[in-house]
């Protein structure tokens, strides 16, 4: 009997919350602690972002990032310690986390056709791993939306002057005050979106991970996924 067939035998992981509080470097060390796959479904927003502004689409306008949504070609590598995201064939992992694209990835990621093609490929990258050992998936409606029947759920939050703080250092030293300034809106657009907004999952666990080092929630994510599994042998 396939994974797929018999759920117990695979995990899936549904981390969510709000920009800068850790999910991506929690979700890739539980995926490698744990030996899962791991998908970043922002890199799939950034790198559909990226395709508009390349191919001259006015993001702004919500008719025409839809008209065109279904073209890119988004192919997601789902090994935590080397995740890779390429579009028509060419990987864009720098040019996704660029500024440019940190400025205009909410109105596309708002489109509500964008976010069915992101569904569509998301859940099939998920069904996938489900014939191994599991995956860790990171968003903003992974529990809610993509995989509400993942058997754990995290709604991972942080003070917003340390989300500032911990994004400013990966962006090699960027104005925190800037930053928090620019994470706090992103928040109020994913939360306040029509389409799958940025919610807590009914089922999830509340992490504030301000005061834990990345071990130390790590830890605690690896706890609840080994209790879950634990749980699901029991007869």
């Amino acid at each position: 009997m396939s994974s797929a067939q018999n759920p117990s035998s695979a995990v899936v992981v549904a981390i969510d919350g709000t920009s800068g509080s850790g999910k991506s470097s929690t979700s890739r060390g539980v995926a490698a602690r744990l030996s899962l796959r791991y998908l970043d479904t922002g890199a799939m927003y950034r790198a559909m972002t990226w395709w508009m502004l390349e191919h001259a689409v006015d993001v702004h306008d919500a008719s025409a990032v839809a008209a065109r949504a279904h073209e890119p070609v988004i192919v997601s590598g789902t090994d935590p310690q080397a995740p890779t995201i390429t579009l028509d064939g060419v990987d864009v992992s720098t040019e996704i986390r660029s500024d440019l694209v940190n400025a205009n990835v909410s109105p596309v990621s708002a489109v509500p056709e964008v976010r069915a093609r992101m569904l569509e490929l998301q859940r099939a990258t998920i069904q996938d791993a489900l014939d191994g050992p599991g995956i860790v998936v990171e968003g903003r409606d992974i529990g809610s939306v993509v995989w509400p029947q993942a058997q754990v759920k995290l709604y991972v939050t942080a003070d917003p002057a340390a989300r500032a703080a911990r994004r400013a250092l990966e962006e090699g030293g960027s104005d925190a005050a800037r930053v928090q300034a620019s994470l706090e809106a992103r928040d109020r657009i994913d939360a306040s979106r029509t389409t799958s907004p940025l919610v807590q999952a009914d089922g999830a666990v509340h992490l504030d991970t301000t005061p834990y080092t990345l071990e130390e929630v790590v830890d605690q994510v690896v706890a609840l996924v080994e209790d879950a599994k634990a749980t699901a042998r029991t007869p």
